[in-house]
């Protein structure tokens, strides 16, 4: 009795939704999905009482009963305009759902119910099987408002004590009667529905909570990586000025611009150089892979003549190939091979793929530069005559700060950078970069862009060129 009293004296918050806008919204949202299923089913339901019981009955209800999938259907629209703020929209929208609960299954009980009424021998196989189902559905697909659930699982326990007690009073018959048998399987299916509901729910809290906890766990993610990002760029940007002044001294020195360098201290300004580079080449990496994953990266896309591309980056890495006497070798297309761009970018991801070539490559081979045109598409190729790249080792050539070779006493070194940023920089061209390789006979590299048409060209230089972040 106080229980009661404390759940009337609450009544206040019975259609309170703070706290409940995610069950609001996936309630409507299944309530709307299934109503073909609901439909078939009070369809087939009706066809069966008309063709064996009261036609005209049948088809009333029938009608009562879509009509109150109707109102369903008005309310899961305005419940699609919700945004989970406006209090005073989702108390009215939890008020017309109660409503239509109630409405719903009182409709489906008194259909159900009269088919009872209507047979006079031979038990209630029928109606209870309909009452059963209907049943079952609500504890499978409703389990998202707990009092929504056990409003209308309440109208059907009363419909299935109706008819469990209906031939009980009829014929009063004796405690051995197969009809007080029938009374008691009723009740047995009364707490299968009961626990089978609570089960769904608690299934149903169980999913919530997850969502909660991935929720909470990627705005942690979010948060660490904003913090990482905030954290490279700012060391980044703090070692570059004191390391751009320590690199050009370096060079200075050993270039001989202060002086003759004494030949004892030569290897170790040669080292000091070296490594004062490979830093350098660090930071810019890291200031460029902060820049793609904060959305920094402008880009300034222009028509692009392919063979000029390839041409000015094999000129630009043509000291490098020197000193490591690797003979590069360009093979250009005969057609108009023109892309739409951002030059610099192009020329960073095609230094990186010149000089990895370079690297991995013995003394005195070759690195052949190919230029390709396939119908609307266009391919770059880097081909060269080194080690190769063993199989299911495409994650560690994409993937960050990860090499194919990752061992201490590696001939090759470099961040593991270069390749994931060339990757992000020719995605965002919605180009595409891959390699084929075998291991002990070189690797080839390759871009595929969409070429470029005459009628696109012009436009492109009528047109702006547009900054894309």
């Amino acid at each position: 009795m106080v229980g009661l009293k404390a759940l009337w004296s609450a009544r206040s918050e019975w259609f309170n939704p703070e706290g409940r806008e995610q069950r609001i919204k996936d309630y409507m949202v299944l309530t709307n999905q299934l109503i073909w299923k609901r439909q078939a089913s009070f369809f087939a339901v009706a066809v069966l009482a008309a063709l064996y019981y009261d036609p005209v009955w049948a088809l009333t209800c029938y009608v009562i009963v879509s009509f109150a999938e109707i109102l369903d259907q008005r309310l899961g629209r305005q419940s699609e305009a919700w945004d989970g703020k406006d209090t005073v929209l989702g108390r009215k929208i939890l008020k017309r759902i109660a409503f239509n609960t109630a409405f719903s299954a009182t409709a489906i009980s008194l259909f159900i119910v009269s088919i009872a009424v209507q047979q006079t021998t031979g038990g209630h196989f029928t109606p209870l099987f309909f009452l059963f189902s209907a049943a079952l559905f609500a504890a499978m697909y409703n389990s998202q408002m707990i009092a929504i659930l056990a409003l209308r699982l309440s109208i059907y326990g009363i419909a299935f004590i109706f008819i469990a007690f209906l031939d009980v009073i009829r014929f009063r018959p004796p405690l051995n009667s197969h009809i007080w048998l029938e009374f008691f399987t009723i009740t047995l299916v009364l707490y299968f529905v009961a626990d089978t509901s609570l089960k769904f729910y608690l299934g149903y809290q169980e999913r919530l909570g997850q969502m909660k906890l991935l929720k909470e766990e990627n705005e942690r993610t979010k948060a660490a990586l904003e913090v990482k990002s905030q954290f490279l760029s700012t060391v980044s940007h703090e070692l570059r000025t004191p390391l751009t002044s320590i690199k050009a001294s370096l060079d200075l020195a050993n270039n001989g611009a202060l002086g003759d360098v004494p030949e004892h201290l030569k290897p170790v300004m040669a080292i000091a150089g070296k490594n004062a580079k490979r830093l350098a080449n660090l930071i810019d990496d890291l200031l460029d892979l902060q820049k793609i994953e904060s959305g920094e990266m402008a880009f300034r896309f222009e028509p692009v003549n392919v063979n000029e591309l390839v041409a000015e980056a094999v000129e630009a890495t043509s000291g490098f190939a020197s000193k490591l006497r690797i003979h590069v070798t360009t093979v250009p297309c005969a057609a108009d091979g023109r892309i739409m761009g951002d030059r610099s970018r192009l020329m960073q991801v095609m230094q990186n793929l010149l000089s990895n070539a370079m690297k991995f490559s013995s003394e005195g081979s070759e690195v052949e530069v190919r230029v390709e045109t396939f119908g609307s598409r266009i391919r770059i190729s880097v081909e060269d005559q080194g080690v190769g790249i063993p199989k299911d080792a495409k994650d560690r050539v994409f993937g960050k700060f990860t090499q194919v070779d990752s061992s201490d006493n590696r001939k090759v070194g470099g961040t593991g950078l270069g390749l994931n940023i060339s990757k992000q920089i020719v995605e965002r061209h919605k180009a595409t970069i891959d390699y084929v390789s075998e291991l002990g006979s070189g690797s080839t590299f390759f871009l595929e862009f969409d070429r470029l048409k005459e009628s696109d060209g012009a436009r492109a230089g009528l047109e702006p060129v547009a900054k894309v972040a």
